[in-house]
């Protein structure tokens, strides 16, 4: 079984996306819950059905059988110790060797805000280069970085207008040449002028190229030597699977390979291939590209990802994008309003803004245990396209509307439907909408169900009656959307125990090692934040299924 042969087979294979790949690993740990008995021939079961999936996820067959040893001597060796839970055991050992399979020993480069940095983009032809330089730098600048592109690719017809109508949808400074043939004179003017403009982050976009070219690959390695860049990032078509391994060699060998960026992981059989081909450069895997849009493009944390990938959320990556999204410091006002039951149109309004900043709500769903399975098909991308209406009503409302001072009558409604080109029965819409989280968020402020403040210390001393006056409080199907009372106090519980850096979510949780590294402090504001969103509830999402898979 060479790796030409899994490669090559892979493409025989049916489609296969990673959320197949996480619901048979899930498949596999489940036998693990039921079974009465764990023996060798049911721990070789399992791991015969795990290593079954991450081959046809296209996963080197070398890697896979490292993993299945790995956790077979884990397991007699801390069996034999005595005083295990060996169901936890198994899942803890397979949970890590998936985390090393996608980790590498080097850390990435990590940039410094206020410094010039310069970034030079590599990679084949085909694998979304110049799209992916556009997301880099959206993403960074959306955190307030100065960032700036240079198109050094003079090689692919259509490159230089692609990378400037990308630029200008983001709204990015962009350098480049139609009329130049020197990529190396491109880069050097480009990456000249931005660092006299003091620009935070210059990227450098080079030509796609093949390992066989020899005169591309000196072509790259002349602009490396001109700009001097501090980090060499790599970008890896995930289509192409353990395929990639030849080739991210092949770049390693020309320079000095700093990060990976994996793209197309949005519905193709081989992401596992390329995911753990990373192990060729040595190089972190720093981001993920999961479809065509700028924004969907996702930090790759290892343990994080493979926390998704078995369904069990990413509430680190969560919290993370939640304080990005609403900054601790201007919670406190509204914080004091919901704990007196206060909650007007213009808080609606941030809510939804806040929401937004969060990223693409499929993300955010796929952090959160359990609500990947429980939103229905495109649920999320309905409710997005609901809330962004409801904002172009309320941007037609005037202040005293906005902050709830007068009633909304007939003449009102009619006004800001034809201010907002919509109807007066969706203006209807949006406050039956606002009235439905007035009514949550009062009876939250007199249930006293986040203390003075937002504070739930509660949440710990006294689960049983915090689940009564969280399903008191909260619209039912707000309550259903979070997966019931339950599913949404279990999460609470766990960021609650972030900051002991414990692990949690049952037993398939504690293999991850624990999900630390958040200060007890800003925890605390989380929490009340977590209140400040209405209880956790998405507005404007659509109800879940129901009967949906656990």
């Amino acid at each position: 079984f060479s790796k030409g042969s899994a490669a090559s087979g892979g493409s025989l294979r049916n489609a296969m996306v990673l959320s197949d790949l996480g619901a048979q690993i899930t498949g596999a740990f489940r036998k693990l819950n039921t079974a009465p008995i764990i023996d060798d021939e049911l721990l070789d079961e399992v791991l015969k059905e795990i290593a079954s999936a991450l081959l046809h996820a296209d996963v080197n067959v070398r890697y896979v059988s490292e993993l299945r040893s790995n956790v077979k001597k884990r397991v007699l060796l801390e069996t034999d110790a005595g005083g295990v839970n060996k169901r936890k055991l198994i899942q803890k050992a397979v949970v890590e060797e998936l985390v090393r399979l996608v980790s590498a020993d080097k850390k990435p480069y990590k940039l410094e805000k206020g410094k010039c940095n310069v970034v030079m983009f590599v990679g084949l032809q085909g694998s979304g280069k110049t799209t992916t330089c556009t997301k880099y730098a959206h993403y960074y600048n959306r955190k307030g970085w100065k960032t700036a592109l240079v198109c050094c690719d003079t090689f692919r017809a259509g490159a230089f207008d692609q990378l400037k109508q990308n630029a200008s949808k983001v709204r990015i400074p962009f350098y480049g040449d139609y009329n130049e043939t020197d990529p190396v004179k491109i880069a050097e003017e480009g990456v000249q002028l931005f660092k006299k403009e003091k620009y935070d982050l210059i990227i450098v976009d080079t030509s796609g190229r093949h390992k066989q070219e020899q005169a591309l690959f000196d072509e790259m390695q002349q602009i490396n030597e001109v700009v001097a860049p501090d980090d060499v990032v790599f970008i890896m078509d995930s289509h192409i699977g353990q395929a990639c391994f030849e080739q991210a060699k092949a770049f390693r060998e020309c320079v000095n390979v700093g990060s990976v960026i994996v793209t197309k992981l949005d519905g193709h059989a081989k992401g596992g291939g390329a995911l753990s081909a990373v192990a060729a450069t040595n190089s972190p895997i720093i981001f993920l590209g999961t479809g065509e849009h700028f924004d969907e493009f996702q930090t790759f944390d290892p343990q994080s990802f493979v926390s998704r990938l078995l369904g069990m959320g990413d509430l680190k990556g969560l919290f993370q994008s939640i304080t990005e999204a609403m900054p601790l410091d201007k919670q406190p006002e509204l914080l004091n309003k919901i704990s007196k039951g206060k909650f007007s149109l213009r808080d609606l309004y941030e809510q939804f803004q806040n929401l937004q900043k969060m990223g693409p709500m499929g993300q955010i769903m796929q952090m959160i245990p359990g609500m990947s399975q429980l939103m229905p098909q495109g649920a999320e991308k309905e409710g997005v396209k609901r809330i962004k209406r409801f904002m172009v009503m309320m941007d037609s409302l005037t202040d005293d509307e906005l902050d709830c001072v007068v009633q909304m009558g007939d003449t009102r409604k009619l006004r800001v439907a034809k201010g907002s080109g919509s109807s007066p029965y969706e203006v209807t819409q949006l406050l039956e909408e606002y009235k439905r989280m007035e009514k949550m968020v009062g009876k939250m402020g007199k249930s006293g169900l986040f203390g003075k403040g937002g504070d739930m210390s509660q949440l710990q001393r006294n689960p049983g009656q915090v689940m009564q006056k969280m399903q008191s409080a909260m619209d039912p199907r707000m309550l259903q959307q979070m997966g019931g009372a339950g599913n949404m106090m279990k999460m609470m519980k766990e960021f609650g125990k972030m900051d002991g850096g414990g692990g949690g979510m049952g037993g398939m949780m504690e293999g991850m090692g624990g999900l630390g590294g958040i200060d007890p402090a800003q925890l605390a504001q989380m929490q009340k934040m977590m209140g400040g969103m209405g209880g956790g509830g998405m507005p404007g999402m659509p109800a879940p299924k129901r009967g949906g898979r656990r």
